[in-house]
């Protein structure tokens, strides 16, 4: 049982947005989860799914009054939201902005002052890495998604 529930609850759906200037940026559905804070819990989270073949993008995870808050973008929504509902889970999902950056000094520090120069909070952030180009991809929290897109957008097309 134990097993099923978590297995469930760690898939999130991806999602393709296009910008208004015709460019290409990812909006995710992130999906957020609890568990039990204690060793190995994380491990076995990710073993789940790559048992399953679902590849996780970017992942967050800290501690919380004894609980494990677990942030995830993985690679196969159709999948995640068909055994969610097939195993009857509960699951939280958040729209979150990402955008692929060079791995390089002062590209993350340009799109964070560019939101803010907009005066977009950055609620939360976290990285993984993008399945097409394997380049630092960063996930960003933000209120309002749709107008952090194409500020994000903006940036990446200046940093390539």
């Amino acid at each position: 049982m134990f097993a099923n529930w978590l297995e469930a609850e760690l898939v999130a759906p991806y999602v393709i947005s296009q910008t208004r200037r015709g460019g290409v940026i990812p909006v995710s559905k992130e999906l957020t989860i609890q568990i039990e804070d204690r060793p190995g819990t994380r491990g076995k989270c990710c073993r789940l799914l790559a048992d399953r073949g679902v590849n996780i993008i970017a992942f967050q995870t800290f501690e919380r009054e004894g609980q494990s808050l677990i942030r995830l973008v993985v690679d196969d929504p159709a999948s995640a939201k068909k055994l969610l509902d097939a195993n009857r889970i509960y699951y939280t999902e958040t729209d979150v902005a990402q955008v692929t950056l060079p791995h390089r000094p002062g590209e993350l520090s340009h799109a964070a002052s560019r939101l803010g120069e907009v005066r977009i909070n950055i609620n939360f952030a976290y990285c993984g890495t993008d399945p097409t180009s394997n380049m630092p991809l960063v996930i960003f929290g933000v209120r309002d998604v749709a107008k952090a897109v194409p500020i994000l957008d903006e940036v990446a097309r200046k940093a390539a």
